[in-house]
């Protein structure tokens, strides 16, 4: 379980102002130094990520973040990422210290709530004295839940890892579904598995190995191939598969293979689905059939990979663009957790298929390029679209493929 892949953990942010005990706390809750520790203002500065094993829920995900409290530059860039946090918590843990709950806790509540974020007030150093009358009040009144503890003393610690247990989102302790759905007990998936560069030497990628071990989870069976040992595998079977999934890169190649009576996707789009919202997606790549010269591409990867000779975010996928627009489009790149504030000099948004964050995380980024009229899309439907097979390879999603038909026009 230490193993799990942050991605798929519960994620609990700490916020509050700073010198509240965000850092004692997390040191606390996890039993471990995780964070530094100083009775001066700001000593948090960026955010620190734990991942632990915490019954009864399981593997979750403690994130500490600055005092959003501060002023000046620097303090200014350490709000700004802390606030880019409560786009990707599931949970968040607002720390109050003696000085009470006032105007600052308020607000940050109401951000919290505004973002349908599942918010607990803890109000801390109950070893300095107890809670005043009117701290209780201002806490109740923003409509959260209290709880007082010590992180110096660990009172109140155990009741407070109950309450995060019994407060958890339910959606995240729930497995989603990744293809089980589409692969029934007893049937057989073909996973075609090219070995490149970017494959990680004597590994696969991790929704490679995810698709797997659902598929061995669902009690179904699978066959793992490259792209060029395909049509054999196809032949030796005694009946067809229930799906072929391949990698987006080569599905031009899978889909030719594959016969058309077959069931065909990619690792990517399934990710899609898993991680963010499918239709949404499949929606927006209909924005690469507008795209002109001159027109400002975004490429989102989340993770932290280092770059390769021939990148698929950041070489082949802008390669691909230019040779269907016929060249001149600019293309950024926003690497790890970082996103733009303001999007509106894109026409589309290509983002990764989010393996290493969580699902609110990426809807968060969907939800944001919504709301400032940017289509957006992920790496596996916008390849496929740019290799023709886009309706074979959403045709196992009859409702984004309908999305994305109509984002074209077709039949209006």
């Amino acid at each position: 379980m230490q193993d799990t892949p942050r991605g798929l953990r519960l994620h609990i942010g700490l916020f509050g102002r700073r010198n509240v005990g965000k850092s004692s706390l997390i040191n606390a809750l996890t039993g471990q130094n995780v964070s530094i520790v100083s009775d001066i203002p700001g000593t948090t500065t960026d955010p620190v990520e734990k991942p632990i094993e915490m019954a009864p829920i399981g593997p979750v995900l403690f994130v500490d973040t600055a005092g959003i409290d501060d002023d000046g530059a620097l303090g200014g860039e350490r709000v700004r990422r802390t606030e880019t946090i409560l786009e990707r918590v599931d949970l968040a843990l607002l720390v109050v210290g003696p000085d009470g709950f006032g105007p600052f806790e308020a607000r940050l509540t109401e951000t919290l709530r505004a973002r349908s974020t599942t918010t607990l007030v803890v109000i801390n150093k109950s070893d300095l004295g107890a809670p005043t009358p009117a701290l209780l009040e201002a806490a109740k009144a923003a409509g959260r839940e209290t709880l007082t503890v010590s992180a110096q003393t660990g009172a109140g610690l155990d009741v407070l890892k109950q309450t995060i247990a019994r407060l958890a989102p339910e959606a995240r302790l729930e497995e989603p579904r990744l293809v089980g759905d589409l692969v029934p007990a007893g049937e057989l998936a073909v996973l075609v598995v090219p070995i490149d560069l970017g494959a990680p030497k004597g590994r696969l990628i991790l929704p490679q190995i995810q698709v797997i071990r659902e598929i061995l989870d669902s009690d179904a069976m699978c066959m793992v191939v490259k792209e060029r040992e395909l049509p054999d595998a196809l032949l030796r079977l005694g009946r067809p598969p229930k799906l072929v999934i391949c990698d987006s890169q080569v599905v031009l190649k899978a889909a030719a293979d594959t016969p058309p009576q077959i069931p065909l996707t990619t690792f990517s789009i399934l990710m899609a689905r898993f991680k963010g919202d499918l239709n949404r997606l499949a929606a927006g790549a209909a924005a690469i059939e507008r795209l002109r010269p001159g027109d400002r591409v975004l490429i989102g990867e989340t993770c932290g990979h280092h770059p390769l000779a021939d990148d698929i975010g950041r070489v082949k996928i802008p390669r691909w663009l230019n040779q269907y627009v016929g060249g001149g489009l600019i293309t950024d790149v926003a690497a790890g957790k970082d996103f733009p504030d303001d999007l509106s000099p894109y026409s589309l948004i290509i983002q990764c298929g989010g393996c290493t964050v969580t699902r609110r995380h990426m809807l968060a980024r969907l939800d944001r390029a919504g709301s400032q009229g940017v289509p957006m899309t992920n790496y596996g439907v916008a390849i496929s679209l740019l290799q023709g097979v886009l309706p074979r390879a959403l045709g196992c999603f009859p409702a984004a493929l309908t999305a994305f038909e109509r984002a074209r026009g077709v039949g209006q």
